[in-house]
């Protein structure tokens, strides 16, 4: 879209104010095909520059309104009050009805329209998400009614031609402006927009014409996925109407807990518990991992607190290729219950450090004080 002054509806375009209806349609189609809403499901601003677009080419593509318009300027020159264009005004509102029938439920012309997408979450755990699953989802659905077709009427009643609107499905509504007149056009009130008056409707699916069922749609996921990851299943979405394309299927994943580690991005993190001989004098142990056990070197004087970095034993990128990281943080264990042989050993060490420790005989006596 232009930079300029959105409200110029040849800014809007693109093209100059005396651009030929040729380079006016040509400019048109060109910014349909890019900012249509179904060509940008992820940006929330598509839909309104769509309408935008269309109001612009509505007018300029008919020599009397844009004549009329030219009369004005661009739509923020509009005369004191307010006028035909200020904000898009009353203007606005004239073809709002009209530019709804490109969205959800306003449309009235009866062509086909894309089905809805749905939306799951699905929980996997850690080791899934680190190797990848193939999982198989009920997604609820609505189909066309076997019993009456998708007509919404029971088998052999009478279906007439809606008397309001003749069976076009839907009803004109005529405004005045100072471009014309212009025509809103709405669904029909009286029968939906289908156009039919159905005499009896289908036990089966109460003349909706569709019903609720279930389907098993085996949905896989991707190694490194991370909670919050949503994936895009191409037409498992609702069934479109009157012959249009299915939504899609959008799951949002969250990863479980696991109980030895804890998950920072691409890096996962554990903790390593060690005993004191083996961070005193140093010693090879084996650290988990999502696969096999790596064994690392634990050097002489380790102190706790420590963190060993595993390189390439994290998870895998979920965009790109190689792994995170393991970190493994060293807890060292005090033992609590030692035998007299353990003692002794221990008690000779803390002589020999020349470290002060409780005699064990004073400790058996003050146990028995309270015991």
């Amino acid at each position: 879209m232009p930079a300029e002054d959105s409200r110029d509806l040849y800014a809007i375009l693109g093209v100059s104010r005396d651009a030929s209806q040729e380079e006016i349609k040509k400019a048109y189609r060109k910014l349909v095909r890019k900012h249509h809403p179904d060509a940008n499901p992820g940006d929330p601003g598509a839909e309104e520059r769509f309408k935008k677009i269309n109001l612009a080419y509505e007018v300029l593509q008919d020599p009397q309104k844009r004549a009329a318009y030219d009369r004005y300027g661009t739509i923020g020159d509009a005369p004191p009050g307010g006028g035909p264009f200020g904000g898009f005004g009353p203007f606005g509102d004239i073809f709002g009805d009209l530019f709804d029938s490109f969205f959800g439920p306003g449309h009235a012309s009866g062509g086909p329209t894309r089905g809805e997408n749905l939306e799951m979450n699905l929980s996997i755990t850690l080791g899934e998400a680190f190797k990848g699953v193939t999982r198989e989802i009920i997604v609820p659905k609505l189909e066309t009614c076997a019993r009456c077709g998708g007509s919404g009427a029971e088998p052999g009643s009478e279906v007439r031609s809606c008397p309001f609107c003749h069976g076009s499905g839907q009803v004109e509504t005529q405004q005045r402006t100072p471009f014309g007149t212009f025509v809103s056009v709405s669904p029909c009130p009286e029968c939906g927009g289908t156009g039919r008056k159905i005499e009896k409707t289908c036990s089966n699916c109460g003349g909706s014409g569709k019903v609720r069922t279930k389907q098993t749609v085996e949905v896989k996921i991707p190694r490194g996925v991370d909670t919050g990851t949503r994936l895009r299943i191409a037409g498992e979405g609702r069934e479109g109407v009157h012959g249009g394309p299915p939504g899609d299927l959008f799951i949002t994943v969250k990863v479980e807990g696991h109980p030895l580690f804890e998950r920072d991005r691409d890096d996962l993190h554990t903790r390593l518990d060690l005993q004191f001989p083996q961070v005193v004098l140093g010693a090879s142990v084996e650290v988990p991992t999502l696969e096999e056990p790596e064994t690392i070197d634990i050097p002489p004087g380790t102190p706790g607190g420590k963190t060993f970095r595993v390189r390439g034993k994290g998870m895998p990128r979920l965009r790109g290729s190689g792994r995170g990281d393991l970190y493994a943080h060293v807890f060292i264990g005090v033992p609590k219950n030692l035998s007299e042989k353990e003692r002794a050993l221990v008690e000779a060490l803390a002589q020999e450090m020349g470290v002060p420790v409780q005699p064990a005989g004073l400790l058996d006596r003050f146990k028995q004080l309270f015991s």
